[in-house]
């Protein structure tokens, strides 16, 4: 207890100390001058205990201190001693000068260095090199496949290890031409019969941009899958044989050359390259005449089918076998042609604006499980971020893109208008979707409905066409049955003016507006608010029947 008394009066004796101190702190006339730092000031006083005697210059050191702070009147009224402190305030007025001017100087510099960063990060990391897709379609053994593989190999995407390997492969099952074509051509069936079923995917990459090759099927029966790889295109490749009776079948009524031409057309491929393959082929040998040739047959139907021949098209002579003209010129085989090779051409070709800022479409072209739910579809508008909260259309399914992959099967931050991308979904099942549903932003969803307005254009039917016509709508990635309910006005095709009267039928090469309804919802979007969702073909009995556009969404029938 004795201990604990001392050690009171050991705290006591430095309390008369603080006591000895507060006058000094107290110097009112002071305080109510600076109103709010008064009470800060009282918090440091304690501190110094020691200099209890040097009560004057105490009070002094805080007003020298607080004096140039603050210019208030205060000054004014304390002349002698602002008088000594003279040069303090003449360093002050010019230090206002100084701080505008470098303010000014440096504030854009780190401003234009970070746009220059962001520019380039943006471009670099984020999106990296522009991204096209280029479909590859013709009659069936034109070398679409072939041409793709080679195309593979010249880029560096297929190793040349990989390369023997196929073409052991090949040797052993007698297809020893075909080697090349196994690198798109991975199925097994299609191996065999070497023919493609599927549109086939495959990436490349040049020093100016990134590919996605859509290698399209040429057979008649598998014009589906064509239709749903040409949707996804930016730019499409004809390739066309010049082998003797090659061309000429392709060509002829009945052949994909014509069919796969007005296709394109209709999924909104504007610009086309016309490959002329197998110039290396013994029967053609680099003829110049032969090129010339198909040439002068095919600019004709090209320019009916809607292509600017001067402006839409780029023939160009190659072999897809021997990789002549596509990736470098080959003088040596070919002296008398001098434009671009394959991929320089597809190097500078200009593309069309991409809808950045429109809200998010993705038609979804397939699907399948992989550790959850995958979808795979080409954005038509918008852009997507990995974590971003969706909806299915027509299901009105919401859902979380957890992740995003580009063709090399690289996890992305994010993607971009134009890109072919994989997409990781949570909290729904692969079953609930269906090629052709449209993965879109909540705020702006597709429209969906199960009848519509459209101008349609006969292209290929021998009887005519009433209402209560069945056949199979194509539109982005789906297929859906339909029929014609009603046909509403005949256009006239020189004047462009549509018929009062509703017509009782439609013939071949008539265009005409009608109402069409789906057997199931279908996401559409008038073909002028968003073209890749607005326009269709209508096939029957192996053929296609019309082409078309949305002109009006009607509301679903009940």
């Amino acid at each position: 207890m004795s201990q604990d008394t001392t050690n009171s009066f050991s705290k006591m004796s430095l309390n008369p100390a603080a006591s000895e101190w507060k006058p000094n702190f107290g110097a009112k006339a002071f305080v109510p001058s600076f109103g709010a730092p008064a009470a800060a000031a009282a918090a440091p006083a304690p501190a110094p205990v020691a200099p209890a005697a040097a009560a004057a210059p105490a009070p002094a050191a805080p007003k020298v201190v607080k004096l140039p702070e603050s210019k208030p009147a205060a000054p004014a009224a304390e002349a002698p001693k602002p008088a000594a402190e003279a040069p303090k305030p003449k360093p002050a007025a010019p230090k206002p000068k100084a701080t505008p001017a470098p303010a000014p100087k440096k504030a854009p510099e780190p401003v234009q260095d970070d746009v220059e960063d962001v520019d380039d990060e943006v471009v670099a990391d984020l999106y990296g090199k522009e991204h096209l897709n280029v479909v590859f379609m013709g009659h069936v053994d034109a070398g679409k496949s072939t041409m793709g593989g080679n195309i593979l190999y010249l880029t560096g995407m297929v190793d040349k290890r990989t390369l023997e390997k196929y073409e052991r492969e090949a040797k052993e099952a007698g297809r020893e031409s075909w080697y090349l074509s196994w690198a798109l051509d991975t199925n097994t069936e299609e191996r065999a019969k070497g023919k493609t079923v599927e549109t086939g995917r495959a990436y490349f990459e040049t020093d100016k941009r990134r590919y996605t090759i859509l290698d399209a099927p040429g057979h008649k029966n598998f014009v589906p899958s064509m239709i749903q790889g040409a949707s996804q295109a930016d730019l499409g490749v004809l390739v066309i044989s010049a082998r003797k009776g090659e061309f000429e079948t392709g060509y002829e009524r009945g052949g994909q050359t014509r069919e796969h031409t007005m296709l394109a057309k209709t999924s909104g491929i504007n610009k086309m390259v016309v490959a002329i393959n197998k110039m290396d082929d013994p029967t053609v040998n680099w003829d110049k005449a032969r090129y010339d040739e198909i040439v002068s047959k095919l600019t004709p139907f090209m320019k009916q089918t809607g292509f600017n021949p001067k402006t839409d098209i780029h023939f160009m002579p190659l072999s897809g076998f021997s990789g002549a003209n596509i990736k470098d010129r080959d003088t040596k085989v070919c002296p008398w042609y001098d434009g671009p090779s394959l991929l320089e051409f597809l190097d500078n070709y200009k593309t069309t604006d991409r809808k950045l800022n429109a809200p998010l479409m993705i038609p979804i072209s397939e699907k399948y499980k992989d550790m959850g739910t995958i979808v795979v579809g080409k954005i038509e508008a918008g852009h997507l971020k990995k974590g971003q909260q969706v909806v299915i259309m027509p299901n009105k399914h919401n859902t979380e893109v957890t992740a995003i992959y580009d063709e090399t099967e690289n996890e992305i931050e994010q993607a971009m208008c134009g890109d072919n991308i994989r997409m990781r979904l949570k909290g729904i099942e692969e079953d609930e979707i269906m090629p052709g549903f449209v993965l879109c932003s909540k705020k702006n969803p597709v429209k969906t409905t199960t009848q519509f307005e459209a101008q349609l254009a006969i292209l290929d039917h021998k009887n005519i066409i009433c209402a209560g016509y069945t056949a199979v709508l194509h539109i982005h990635a789906a297929a859906e049955e339909v029929q014609i309910s009603a046909l509403l006005h005949l256009i006239d095709k020189k004047t462009g003016k549509k018929t009062r009267k509703p017509p009782q039928f439609v013939k071949q090469g008539q265009k005409a507006i009608a109402r069409i309804e789906t057997s199931g919802p279908i996401c559409i979007e008038t073909f002028e608010k968003l073209p890749q969702l607005g326009r269709f073909t209508l096939r029957d009995e192996g053929k296609t029947v019309a082409i078309g556009k949305v002109t009006k969404v009607l509301e679903p029938a009940e």
